[in-house]
C-alpha cells in the first residue's frame, strides 16, 4: 500500500515542485512555514488544482497520469478544512446523511455510526450546526468526510482556527481514528505539537518543494538537514508506560533502546506514549555520572556529527540501538571529548517531554 504523487505546478511568483512516496496508511503530516506549498500540494491531490504531466496513484488506483485525471467528484476523498463548513439549515444528523448519500450503498465502509462513536458526537445529532462550539463543529466535519467512506482523507490545517482547549479536546479524537480506521491521511499543519503527536510519516516543505520525507522519528533525527518543529531539533521516540512513582510523581516508559523516567501524565501501566527530546536537553558523557540530578542517562554511539547553524555549536547523532537521539553541544566539546562516529558514550538527557 502507498501513495505516489508527482506535480510541478509553475504560478507567477511560486513553483510547487513534488515528488512523493508515502505509505498507504497511518498520517503523513505536510509541514511547513505559510508559504511553503502544503495546501496547494494538498489541493492538487484533491485534483482542485490542474497540473498537466502530474501523477498520482492513491493504492493501486491511479487518479492521475498522462492520459486520466479524475475530477473531484470522482476521487474517492474526504476533505476537512480550517473551517468546518458545515449546512447551516440542517441538524447534525443532516450533515452527516448528506455525506453519507454521495456514497452507494455497496461502496460505504464506515457506518455512520461508527464515524458518531469514533467523534464523540452522539449527543449533538439534533442540534443545528450555528449552536456548537468551533470544536464540535470541527469534528461534525470530520465525521462527514469519513462517511463518504473516502480512500484517502486529507485534511487541511483542522485546527488552526481553534482555541488551545478546543484543540486539546479534538486531538484523542484524531488519535482514535489513526488507531482505529486504516484511512490514510494526508495532515498539513504548522503545529509542531500536532505532528509530533500524530503523525507516522512527515513530509516537509520550503518554498514550493520537499526538502525532507520519510518515517517520522527518523527524519526529524537528520542533522544534514535539521528539522526544527517548533523553538529546536529533536527527536520523537515511543514507548509504553511501565511504572508510576507516587512518592515523586513520576512515570517509568519502556522504550526498546532504554528507560526513561518522565512527569506522571496520569496515564495507565501499559498505556503507548510519545515522548520529545530537545536537542538542547541532551548532553554527552565518556563515563556514567555518579551523583547527578539527571535522572535518565543511557548508553550510545556517536553516529554523525555535523557542524550546527552557529559556527560554536555542533549537532551529534546519537544511536540508542535501533532509535537515535540529538544533542547539540559546543565544537570544543567535540574535540575535547574526541568524538567520532563509532565512539561509545553516555547520553545524559535533562528533560522527557510526553506528548501524548
Amino acid at each position: 500500500m502507498s501513495i505516489q504523487a508527482r506535480f510541478k505546478i509553475a504560478y507567477p511568483c511560486f513553483t510547487l515542485e513534488a515528488d512523493l512516496a508515502l505509505p498507504g496508511q497511518g498520517i503523513t503530516a505536510l509541514f511547513g512555514h505559510s508559504g511553503s506549498g502544503k495546501t496547494t500540494l494538498l489541493r492538487a491531490i484533491a485534483g482542485l488544482e490542474r497540473t498537466p504531466g502530474g501523477y498520482l496513484e492513491i493504492n493501486g488506483e491511479t487518479w492521475q497520469n498522462e492520459t486520466t485525471f479524475l475530477p473531484t467528484h470522482r476521487r474517492p476523498l474526504g476533505y476537512v478544512f480550517q473551517e468546518a463548513s458545515l449546512f447551516s439549515h440542517l441538524s447534525v444528523r443532516g450533515n452527516l446523511e448528506y455525506g453519507m448519500k454521495r456514497i452507494p450503498a455497496t461502496a460505504r465502509r464506515v457506518a455512520m455510526n461508527h464515524a458518531i462513536e469514533l467523534l464523540g458526537i452522539g449527543h449533538l445529532l439534533d442540534r443545528k450546526p450555528d449552536g456548537l462550539s468551533g470544536g464540535e463543529r470541527q469534528r461534525i466535519a470530520i465525521a462527514r468526510a469519513l462517511v463518504t467512506s473516502p480512500s484517502l482523507l486529507l485534511m487541511d490545517e483542522p485546527l488552526a482556527a481553534l482555541d488551545l482547549a478546543r484543540k486539546q479536546e479534538i486531538l484523542p479524537y484524531l488519535e482514535k481514528l489513526h488507531d482505529e480506521l486504516e484511512i490514510p491521511v494526508l495532515y498539513v499543519s504548522h503545529s509542531p505539537d500536532e505532528v509530533a503527536r500524530l503523525a507516522d510519516h512527515l513530509v516537509v516543505m520550503d518554498a514550493g518543494r520537499v526538502v525532507a520525507q520519510g518515517a517520522l522519528a527518523d527524519t526529524l533525527a537528520r542533522i544534514d538537514l535539521p528539522i526544527r518543529l517548533g523553538e529546536d531539533a529533536g527527536a520523537v521516540l515511543e514507548g509504553v508506560i511501565a511504572e508510576h512513582d507516587a512518592q515523586w510523581h513520576l512515570a517509568r516508559v519502556h522504550c526498546s533502546d532504554g528507560d526513561f523516567w518522565v512527569r506522571d501524565a496520569g496515564h495507565p501501566v501499559g498505556h503507548a506514549v510519545r515522548m520529545r527530546i530537545l536537542a538542547r536537553d541532551v548532553s554527552i558523557a565518556l563515563q556514567h555520572a555518579g551523583e547527578t540530578s539527571i535522572l535518565n542517562i543511557l548508553p550510545a554511539e556517536v553516529a554523525e556529527i555535523r557542524d550546527d547553524a552557529h559556527s560554536a555549536q555542533a549537532l551529534v547523532k546519537l544511536s540508542l540501538g535501533a532509535s537515535s537521539i540529538l544533542a547539540r553541544i559546543t565544537r570544543r566539546s567535540v574535540q575535547g571529548l574526541g568524538l567520532a562516529p563509532g565512539k561509545r558514550v553516555f547520553a545524559q538527557i535533562k528533560a522527557v517531554a510526553l506528548i501524548a
